[in-house]
């Protein structure tokens, strides 16, 4: 009996920022992993170089929301709940998305190269399917950004999340 076609999907929110630190003008990452609704994995984290650009930043969030998906496929394995499907991993950059299926490197990409082969490769092995989300869809905007308390409100909902201190 297969039981692949009972398990919840399996998704993933990648976004960044741009030089979003007014002091040293480092982009954030944030991702989230959602098993069904149930948000599983999430992270904000400041990148460790300066991006050049947004799309940049966007594929730098790419490679560490790669790196976890795959954490999580092997962890998710060891509890024996089988993922091996493609991940969907939703972004709001489309030239981030273009550069992940093109395989020419420009002049203008060259330096992101390392993390360009690493999404590229889990792309063409159907690890992950990339996908554009409007900015208005994107669960993982409340990582890498203030926003203003209707947004905030509303990407808590999505995420299924509440306040350990109720106002």
């Amino acid at each position: 009996m297969d039981f692949t076609s009972l398990l919840p999907p399996f998704q993933a929110y990648s976004d960044a920022d741009w030089a979003g630190d007014p002091t040293d003008r480092r982009s954030t990452t944030g991702y989230c992993f959602l098993l069904g609704d149930s948000l599983i994995s999430w992270r904000s984290k400041k990148q460790s170089v300066v991006a050049r650009s947004s799309t940049e930043a966007e594929y730098r969030a790419f490679a560490d929301t790669t790196a976890e998906l795959l954490w999580l496929r092997w962890l998710l394995q060891d509890l024996d709940i089988d993922c091996s499907t493609t991940v969907p991993i939703h972004c709001d950059n489309r030239s981030a998305i273009q550069i992940a299926h093109n395989d020419v490197f420009h002049e203008r990409t060259k330096h992101i190269e390392i993390d360009c082969h690493f999404v590229r490769h889990h792309l063409l092995q159907g690890t992950l399917q990339l996908h554009s989300v409007s900015s208005q869809n994107q669960l993982a905007d409340i990582f890498t950004k203030p926003m203003p308390p209707g947004r905030f409100r509303d990407l808590i909902s999505k995420l299924k999340l509440v306040s350990v201190h109720p106002t």
